[in-house]
């Protein structure tokens, strides 16, 4: 009876420590992040350790790239003192901080380089500092949304701040389908946790981890997140190949003013702004063709193509001699206000007595296009 009632207590006393176990295990322990500051130090300091201790070993014809650590007594170059692709670096305000970001340029590219907002298609390889491997394309092309978006978005800040460095390449599609890419831009980034996945553990990356991307960048596509029919890169008012939404004041509570490109200054960045320059007319309304100058018609009494397109496009466009079936001709781009002879000379400029257009009103090259002039159109008496 005595062993019984022991055994009994054993079993009672097992079940309550089991029990109030699990009840920690269901607490949900919230852990505050790191101060962004002081973390960004300890991140740097890790990547400053990796360029100084390790050297570039290859760099092959199709600059696939191959990083090993420096041995004890190596008397290898490293990363950080080699002259061949020489480190380069670019701050970048986030988190209300400016970070460091170097990266290596091993080939710039030849064509155009996407603002941080586009769309691209890249062949990557992803490593921790310590040369482990988390992920990689494999060296096909995959395509991902530069700000985050859909499924394909991008969640790593800092691929929207150093893909703009680079530039895409050329590409030939055989008979078969097989695509093949040359001339590409092509480089390695270095990232601290605050521009990669922070305090978030995935996918074999521990929380606060700096990265490592090696990357050739294929190609781009264009896009135009305010559907203005003006491409959030032509949308860049400042011309630094980067757009910043803002709006948000956790992540950029105090935005350097050489970053904002906002016109009105409503707050609302141009590649998002409906109406950029704030008069009142819609971006969408005011690079609207007017009626019978779409396709072919008559200018100064001559037969003239004035272009498919409902909307003039940034600037003129020739015919893409690829496409023979269509004829892409967009002869003007969008205009500045007129500068051309008043409708009644004795009447002074208005609603009612515009001003023509002439061909450099469509054409110059430093013109202020109408959708960023908010005295035109003009308005109403």
């Amino acid at each position: 009876m005595n062993k019984f009632k022991y055994y009994f207590v054993l079993l009672l006393a097992g079940i309550a420590i089991v029990s109030c176990n699990k009840s920690d295990d269901d607490e949900v322990v919230v852990v505050p992040l790191r101060d962004y500051t002081e973390q960004y130090k300890a991140d740097n300091d890790s990547i400053v350790k990796y360029l100084k201790t390790n050297y570039i070993e290859e760099v092959n014809a199709n600059f696939d790239i191959k990083i090993t650590k420096i041995p004890a007594g190596g008397t290898q170059v490293s990363i950080w003192d080699q002259t061949d692709y020489p480190l380069q670096t670019r701050d970048v305000y986030n988190d209300g901080i400016t970070y460091t970001v170097y990266y290596l340029s091993l080939r710039q590219g030849t064509g155009a380089a996407p603002c941080n907002y586009d769309r691209i298609s890249t062949a990557y390889t992803g490593y921790l500092l310590d040369g482990t491997q988390f992920d990689s394309s494999n060296g096909l092309a995959r395509t991902f949304d530069l700000d985050g978006a859909g499924t394909n978005g991008v969640f790593v800040d800092g691929w929207k701040e150093i893909f703009p460095k680079f530039k895409t390449g050329t590409s030939f599609t055989s008979s078969d389908g097989v695509v093949t890419y040359d001339n590409f831009g092509a480089g390695v980034m270095f990232l601290p946790s605050g521009l990669a996945y922070y305090g978030e553990a995935t996918d074999g990356i521990k929380a606060y981890s700096p990265l490592v991307f090696t990357f050739k960048l294929f190609n781009i596509a264009r896009l135009d997140h305010d559907f203005d029919g003006v491409f959030d890169f032509q949308e860049d008012i400042n011309n630094d190949g980067y757009v910043y939404d803002f709006r948000d004041t956790v992540k950029y509570p105090n935005p350097p003013a050489t970053l904002i490109d906002d016109t009105d200054g409503d707050g609302i960045a141009d590649f998002l702004d409906a109406d950029d320059d704030g008069d009142g007319f819609t971006t969408f309304y005011e690079i609207t063709k007017p009626t019978g100058q779409i396709g072919w018609g008559v200018k100064d009494g001559q037969s003239f193509n004035y272009g498919i397109s409902t909307y003039y496009p940034w600037d003129s466009i020739v015919d893409n001699p690829t496409t023979p079936n269509t004829d892409e001709t967009e002869p003007r781009g969008i205009p500045r206000r007129p500068t051309g002879d008043l409708t009644d000379p004795a009447k002074a400029e208005s609603a009612t007595n515009p001003r023509k257009y002439i061909d450099a009103d469509y054409l110059e090259p430093t013109r202020l296009r109408i959708h960023l002039d908010k005295t035109y159109p003009y308005k109403k008496q």
